[in-house]
């Protein structure tokens, strides 16, 4: 699933290319079809994110708001567009640039309410400069929930994703199964802030970068062209600090990697 940069990413990508203009909006597919017919013809004002959730606002008050689950996607083309390929849920054209989404979780037409309403169940993002991370901190603090489970629960946490939860815990060396109420407020704060710094790069770079230089050597972690990771897809494999094989389990339907020298329990 498409962690909190990338949405960020193609919120920044279709605030450039279709804000202050009108947009054509279809549905090829047609599951999208009256919502596309709300919008289109309309000028988007901006398009922004909040964790895993983008958000396309129009005038009228009228916001397309997109989940890409499990296997959504965008496909970018230049104008004029082919002919749609596959399953296209929506498909919007601007003046030089166009894209095609398809297999989202959601995709659909809120008004202001509504769109407040989605907001409400999110918690910060560390990507937002209007975050604040002691809403994240006051649930973690009180939890008996493992932090591991917590930084996935996108209502204490928007954005973060597998491989950030795994990352981010083995950068400081925090086992996944402590509970959110044996972390200290300091192990939170720069939890947070290198949660911060990292999506940043990932924001910029299009690729997350989670690895120190120092240790950014040997093996790629688990596909080619893929950037090293410390702990994410490389069980069995010797850690890149220490050594020790890196362990796997399943925390709540999700795969958990995690050293067990480097993160003691």
């Amino acid at each position: 699933m498409p962690e909190g940069h990338t949405l960020h990413r193609l919120a920044r990508l279709h605030r450039r290319e279709f804000a202050g203009a009108p947009v054509r909006v279809l549905s090829p597919q047609g599951r999208f079809a009256e919502g596309a017919a709300l919008v289109d013809g309309l000028a988007m004002h901006r398009a922004d994110a909040w964790g895993k959730h983008l958000f396309h606002h129009y005038e009228a008050d009228r916001t397309v708001h997109v989940h890409l689950g499990l296997y959504g996607a965008f496909t970018d083309s230049s104008v004029p567009m082919d002919d749609p390929v596959g399953q296209v849920r929506m498909r919007m054209i601007g003046t030089s640039f166009g894209t095609d989404l398809r297999g989202p979780t959601a995709c659909e037409v809120l008004d202001p309410e509504e769109v407040d309403a989605v907001l409400r169940r999110l918690g910060p993002d560390p990507l937002r400069k209007d975050a604040d991370p002691a809403r994240a901190w006051n649930r973690i603090s009180r939890s008996k929930v493992s932090i591991g489970a917590l930084l996935m629960d996108q209502s204490v946490l928007a954005g973060v994703g597998n491989v950030y939860r795994a990352e981010v815990l083995f950068r400081h060396e925090i086992h996944p199964d402590r509970p959110g109420n044996q972390m200290s407020r300091p192990e939170w704060d720069a939890l947070w802030d290198d949660l911060v710094a990292l999506m940043a790069v990932g924001v910029r770079r299009g690729r997350m970068h989670v690895v120190r230089p120092e240790h950014d050597l040997g093996a790629p972690s688990y596909a080619k062209d893929r950037p090293r990771t410390y702990v994410y897809r490389r069980a069995g494999e010797p850690c890149r600090v220490c050594g020790t094989p890196i362990l796997h389990s399943v925390m709540k339907g999700r795969n958990l990697f995690w050293c067990p020298t480097c993160q003691p329990s």
